[in-house]
């Protein structure tokens, strides 16, 4: 689990609940990890004694200061009878991390107190051939490797550093030698490497001192010396007052109506839009979550771009009213869309074709497959259509209508079973399975719609027919095939069993609010009203915690069957979507209410949002934060 990120779209960095470095990206979010997950220790030593705070007798509050992307932490060691208050930033426009380190002695003696920062990077996600070394010039430690600097400095200036060899043979790293309070130096060392520095503060009874920490992302040496000597010249209090009046300025650049709402749920729609912003790289890749502890139980992590789940944060983006941002996204899928008009399951910050286990060949039948979720492809020209008709940019859109739009467009028309008029086979957007799913089914009617309106607003009045017709057949077709009278609702899917035979898949999952979400059927249709009635009765948890799960005996990161699942932030949230667009009166909208409350309840004490909650403990669960929720 990961809380409170900061960052600039070009350097990321994450904490773990214990308030430890985890996770530096650069230069793209999500790429490259230079730590690997592995922790940068922070520890104290007073008269003596030390402690690292990653033990049992810190208390920690992680928190950020309001409406900011500057943390606001408290770490407080009653046995040590020290405090530290600690606000980290990521500079706004360079690739500096920022800290300023408060410590208070808590007794009414004088102490000697030290802190230790230690360093443990894996440059280009690997720790071989990394050098560290003191610089004299600029009085500061640098590590690096081929194309990546980094330097560490302190204001005032560190008193004590090391470098040296980590997890080699038996040596465990300069970290362990810090533990006496002691450290022995090491101009430079090469190979795995880490480095401690040391800041000796002599403390007067109930005296507070500080120092400021920073940290220089770089592609050459030079760059990052000529950013380290910006800290100094503009001083790292100046820096961190900027970037903290910048996001402040960020955030409330809009004029919100929150009607009613709590100051609970505006604070944390103010969050969630600074955390996201976190989460998106200056390229326009979203990344779905940059949380490395994932790798510990899979063999890969969530730093990568779902088209999908890129589609849903620049509509959620673009309605807040932060176009500038979004307009990158779809520039990068202008580019990164497969000649044959689709997009591939998962793709890497620079636009690169990412891990995937979507198989292009079926071994059974021998013949080939299209390894996709189409939902990915309609989903991005579906949020195009919501971007233009919200901002009317004609000349933006323009440069993809060839590329992007009708190439999407004539590839949905073209993916589709000639008799059952539904799109082909492919992955759902749980990634679990592979058939004709309803929510697919209704992102590719809103995609087509949209390309529709697309190809009307240039005048191709026979190609927006053409798109119109497709997507009118589909909705008949789910219609015929994808809703059980039976039942009175919606089925999840088909699942196929060779070219043509197939039964249906009744599960009730969350993802079914698409029917009326991209517009194939109106949220007042009994049809929907009936499914989503569906979903409220089998989905909600079973818990006092409460939420929505993603569909009926889901065992993904399961904690109980008894509870029904796991509460996910998005599928809770997508009910709330319903109420909100069936609702006719503000007393309807009520349900919605209590739900964006339940979430702000759910969210950790940051605002972070993680991808499940413990339906026994409330606690969050899996990656943090997840960009989606």
């Amino acid at each position: 689990m990961r809380d409170i990120p900061v960052g600039n779209g070009s350097l990321l960095v994450t904490f773990d609940d214990k308030y430890q470095i985890r996770d530096v990206y650069f230069p793209h979010v999500g790429q490259e990890n230079h730590t690997e997950g592995f922790p940068f220790r922070f520890g104290v030593w007073a008269d003596g004694e030390f402690s690292w705070i990653f033990s049992d007798d810190w208390t920690r509050k992680l928190c950020y200061v309001s409406e900011t992307l500057v943390t606001d932490v408290k770490l407080t060691n009653e046995s040590l009878g020290i405090e530290v208050v600690c606000n980290d930033t990521v500079a706004s426009h360079e690739n500096i991390f920022l800290r300023r380190v408060r410590v208070s002695n808590l007794r009414d003696t004088r102490r000697e107190t030290r802190v230790f920062l230690h360093h443990d990077f894996r440059i280009y996600e690997n720790k071989f051939g990394d050098t560290a070394f003191y610089d004299p010039e600029s009085l500061a430690l640098v590590h690096y490797k081929k194309h990546r600097y980094f330097l560490i400095n302190t204001a005032p200036h560190f008193d004590v550093f090391s470098t040296g060899r980590k997890a080699f043979r038996d040596q465990e790293g300069t970290w362990r030698d810090a533990e006496d309070g002691e450290l022995k130096g090491g101009a430079i060392t090469e190979g795995s490497v880490d480095s401690t520095i040391g800041i000796y503060l002599n403390l007067e009874p109930q005296e507070t001192k500080e120092f400021f920490y920073w940290i220089c992302a770089g592609f050459s040496h030079d760059e990052i010396v000529r950013l380290n000597n910006h800290v100094h010249e503009q001083t790292p209090e100046k820096f961190l007052n900027y970037t903290e009046n910048y996001w402040r300025v960020w955030v409330n650049k809009n004029e919100q109506d929150f009607v009613n709402l709590s100051p609970e749920v505006i604070n944390l729609f103010k969050r969630s839009l600074l955390i996201i912003r976190t989460q998106i790289d200056n390229d326009g890749a979203i990344l779905a979550a940059n949380d490395s502890d994932v790798t510990e139980r899979a063999t890969d992590h969530y730093s990568y771009l779902w088209t999908r789940d890129g589609a849903f944060v620049v509509n959620a983006l673009d309605l807040a009213g932060y176009p500038f941002l979004t307009r990158n996204f779809f520039n990068l899928c202008a580019k990164i869309i497969h000649d044959d008009g689709y997009f591939l399951q998962k793709y890497n910050s620079d636009g690169t074709v990412a891990s995937g286990w979507h198989a292009a060949w079926d071994v059974w039948a021998k013949k080939r497959l299209v390894p996709i979720q189409e939902d990915e492809t309609a989903l991005v020209i579906w949020a195009l259509w919501e971007h233009y008709d919200r901002f009317r940019e004609i000349e933006f859109v323009r440069q993809f209508y060839r590329s992007l739009i009708v190439k999407a467009a004539e590839f949905m028309c073209a993916f589709r079973d000639e008799n059952l008029k539904l799109p082909l086979p492919s992955w759902n957007l749980w990634e679990n399975q592979r058939g004709i799913h309803t929510f697919t089914c209704a992102t590719v009617v809103g995609g087509l719609r949209a390309a529709a309106n697309f190809a009307r607003l240039f005048a191709e009045h026979e190609r927006a027919e053409k798109y119109e017709t497709v997507a009118d057949e589909i909705v008949a077709a789910m219609r015929e095939y994808l809703y059980s009278q039976e039942l009175g609702r919606f089925l999840r899917g088909l699942q196929f069993y060779g070219d043509a035979n197939f039964e249906i898949d009744a599960t009730i999952d969350a993802s079914l609010f698409g029917v009326f979400y991209f517009g194939a059927f109106s949220a007042g249709d009994e049809l929907v009203k009936n499914t989503m009635q569906a979903v409220e009765e089998k989905l909600l948890i079973k818990t006092e915690i409460g939420g929505v799960a993603r569909f009926e005996a889901d065992d993904y990161m399961q904690i109980t069957k008894d509870a029904g699942g796991n509460a996910w932030f998005i599928c809770t949230l997508w009910l709330a979507d319903f109420y909100i667009a069936q609702a006719q009166t503000e007393e309807d909208l009520q349900k919605a209410v209590e739900i964006l409350e339940w979430t702000t309840m759910r969210a950790l004490p940051s605002g972070v949002l993680a991808e499940q909650v413990n339906p026994l403990t409330g606690e969050a669960i899996s990656v943090s934060p997840l960009t989606w929720s």
